[in-house]
């Protein structure tokens, strides 16, 4: 069956939100503790969810007149595959550390030095493995035109990454779910 489902902002944040926002006591990838998760899996994994976040990278993507997406491993692989998909631009992944085996390569895919490459990302905290990401594909020659991410926790991700010379962005806000810091 084929997916033909359209949403607002408004409706896309609402599923997201009924989906994937947990509440209770979570400790995070960076040490923090808090009153709530955001479960990128839960919402990433969701047919309707992710082509309309493919949809909305896919945008970013023109907008920044990339040539290339890239996900950092492994949340963002989906979303680096509907944004492709939706922008008609090819895609890499950024793996967090070699495997050690076949290429034993930190970018899988083909990447060319001089290109220009959007990074999407799931949940930003403080931004550390997304920078990471950075790091490895200007290693490669790339020019990061941008960071994108689904949503900004609010707690430092935009300030770290705007610290290291790049061009911050989220589609969603802790905030615009409702969440107070």
């Amino acid at each position: 069956m084929a997916l033909t489902t359209h949403m607002n902002r408004d409706q896309l944040l609402q599923r997201i939100s009924d989906v994937a926002l947990l509440r209770g006591e979570f400790t995070l990838r960076s040490g923090r503790k808090s009153t709530y998760y955001l479960d990128k899996y839960r919402f990433e994994t969701q047919p309707d969810v992710l082509a309309e976040l493919g949809k909305l990278f896919a945008e970013k993507a023109k907008a920044a007149q990339v040539d290339r997406v890239a996900g950092p491993e492994l949340g963002a692989v989906a979303l680096a595959a509907a944004a492709s998909m939706f922008c008609g631009l090819p895609f890499v992944l950024v793996r967090n550390q070699k495997k050690g085996y076949g290429g034993d390569k930190l970018i899988e895919g083909v990447v060319n030095a001089g290109e220009r490459v959007l990074i999407v990302e799931d949940i930003l905290t403080t931004g550390s493995q997304v920078l990471e990401a950075a790091k490895v594909l200007e290693a490669a020659g790339c020019k990061v035109a941008g960071i994108c991410g689904v949503i900004n926790r609010q707690e430092g991700a935009q300030q770290n990454i705007e610290a290291a010379g790049y061009n911050f962005d989220a589609l969603f806000t802790t905030e615009d779910l409702g969440i107070k810091a």
